[in-house]
């Protein structure tokens, strides 16, 4: 099992080679595919709804925003182009891809970078996004698309230079469903990866133990280490990154929102916290 394609969603953000350059170091483990994907906006959506626009200003608009979304498109373009030319990474337009290298491809599509994430995203083995910038408040929808909308792997990517992403991977086990699943999804990546560790919190009765989580760990020829930590119920978020820190993780893998996403708004939760304030590669599992 490996991983072979990464979906690399772009855009004039001045955060796109930083998503490069953490799925480039997962791709380069696996000798996978990396396919940039470029969401061209639509002109219609820039026209407010439900207010009435003269049909005059509906045609500046909608050439105004034509004119945005060429140049946007040609400057991502030149970017990816760049990227790859500088690491010498093929761009390849049809598969199959190789399987003794990085390879990597461009697609265009037009509609809200969201929706369109939640669909090619299915047909991935994992998607890279940047981590939401609370201040722009940019990438939250991206992100919670790839979460919700895939049911595939999600890495998110901090504004933080990046030398490695799956070489040495911290689990955050609770016994939940949603490990569960994280874990399962990600056997490709911890089959690869030269150290695991799960990390699980000290005195919390679990429906399923770190320990036996270990051995369904080692049916598929994974030897993880258990290590636990002290935290109160408020502070597991917290605790998981110091934790992963701890240990020189160069990823942390955990659930997603395992409780309702609408208390987690609320009231806040564990993924909230990590997708807040990590500033390390998460890679998320709904």
């Amino acid at each position: 099992m490996t991983v072979r394609t990464i979906l690399v969603p772009l855009r004039g953000d001045g955060k796109g080679e930083g998503v490069l350059d953490h799925a480039l170091c997962l791709a380069r483990r696996h000798h996978a595919h990396l396919e940039a994907l470029h969401c061209r906006p639509r002109p219609e959506d820039l026209i407010p709804f439900g207010v009435f626009v003269p049909a005059t200003l509906r045609k500046e608009i909608v050439a105004s925003a034509g004119t945005l979304a060429n140049e946007e498109e040609n400057k991502v373009r030149e970017l990816f182009d760049r990227y790859c030319r500088e690491r010498d990474i093929p761009e390849l337009d049809d598969g199959p891809w190789p399987r003794d290298r990085v390879s990597a491809s461009w697609r265009e599509e037009t509609g809200k970078q969201a929706q369109v994430i939640g669909l090619r995203g299915r047909l991935a083995d994992l998607i890279a996004v940047a981590q939401p910038d609370h201040e722009q408040n940019l990438g939250r929808n991206t992100l919670e698309s790839a979460l919700m909308e895939t049911g595939k792997l999600v890495l998110m990517c901090p504004p933080k230079p990046v030398a490695s992403v799956g070489a040495r991977v911290a689990i955050a086990w609770n016994g939940s469903g949603e490990s569960a699943r994280a874990v399962t999804a990600a056997l490709p990546l911890l089959n690869k990866a030269d150290s695991v560790t799960l990390l699980t919190r000290e005195g919390e009765n679990l429906p399923v133990s770190a320990e036996e989580a270990k051995d369904y760990l080692a049916v598929h020829d994974i030897e993880a280490v258990l290590r636990g930590f002290k935290a109160a119920p408020s502070a597991v978020g917290q605790a998981l990154l110091a934790g992963a820190k701890e240990i020189d993780a160069d990823c942390l893998l955990m659930g997603a929102y395992g409780q309702s996403r609408r208390r987690e708004l609320v009231m806040g939760g564990v993924t909230q916290h990590v997708v807040d304030h990590a500033d390390m590669p998460i890679v998320l599992m709904h």
